[in-house]
């Protein structure tokens, strides 16, 4: 195996698993690169979430938020947009169990974690290009754009939304015989946790019980990391805190998505 080692701390990077990464990923990204109508289609949510729910809080609870409401909800947006993207991701997975297209990946030499890995950040590249649409779309409408903390925000969406997009794969591994299952697990847990993040209204006039599940809710940190992030502050503890969330949960769902990739090619 050719193997580039790094001196000092043991680092070691499989110049293979790299390449085989980059292969799986452009596979992934060629449908999407050849009907860029599908990342036009992806917009339509997330404007009309920004068409109506945005002035439903701008009249009804404007003077809470200190920034202006486009300040607030934009950021929360973007988190929605990945959760919405990446949580779905597994369905794709479910597809190829259907087609076959799956098991003719597994008889080819790439490394079955960059099965999963290129499949992952794949999902991040029509992501971005929504992001960059809202921004560019809100800008206009009293939303103050801070260019270096949205590009901190972005990557860090991007950090989260890998390991999301891990655990909807490990999840389609796990149902794949009763494909109607992955749907009712992801909607079960999707909401909830959207609910008690404070993305779509802010949980510090809901009831106690909703503020102490929050603090469990790594999506909770990631949100008031976007909001920060994206009014400038790119140096807070919220900032530091949404790291965290982002990276402990792209490592979990790395690990359990792997794992689960794995054991569906043993």
């Amino acid at each position: 195996m050719t193997t580039l080692t790094v001196s000092g701390p043991a680092l070691v990077v499989d110049r293979h698993l790299l390449r085989d990464i980059r292969i799986v990923m452009t596979r992934e990204l060629k449908p999407v690169l050849r009907d860029p109508f599908s990342l036009l289609f992806g917009m339509i949510q997330p404007l009309v979430f920004l068409a109506l729910f945005g002035p439903l809080l701008s009249g009804s609870m404007g003077g809470t938020f200190g920034a202006g409401v486009w300040q607030w909800f934009v950021p929360s947006i973007l988190v929605m947009t990945t959760l919405f993207g990446t949580s779905t991701t597994g369905a794709n997975l479910l597809f190829e169990f259907q087609t076959g297209a799956h098991e003719r990946m597994l008889v080819t030499p790439l490394s079955r974690s960059s099965l999963l890995i290129g499949r992952a950040l794949k999902e991040m590249v029509p992501l971005f290009g929504q992001a960059v649409i809202v921004i560019a779309v809100m800008t206009p409408f009293a939303f103050d754009l801070h260019v270096g903390g949205a590009l901190v925000g972005l990557a860090l969406l991007a950090v989260f939304g890998v390991g999301l997009g891990s655990f909807s794969y490990a999840l389609a591994i796990a149902v794949r015989k009763q494909d109607w299952m992955f749907w009712v697990v992801q909607q079960t847990f999707l909401f909830p946790l959207m609910i008690l993040s404070g993305m779509l209204l802010p949980l510090e006039t809901g009831p106690g019980w909703m503020r102490v599940a929050s603090k469990f809710n790594p999506l909770s940190y990631l949100v008031d990391a976007e909001r920060t992030l994206f009014s400038g502050d790119v140096w807070s503890s919220a900032v530091l805190w949404g790291l965290v969330a982002a990276i402990v949960t792209a490592a979990l769902g790395l690990t359990v998505g792997i794992r689960a990739m794995l054991r569906s090619a043993a």
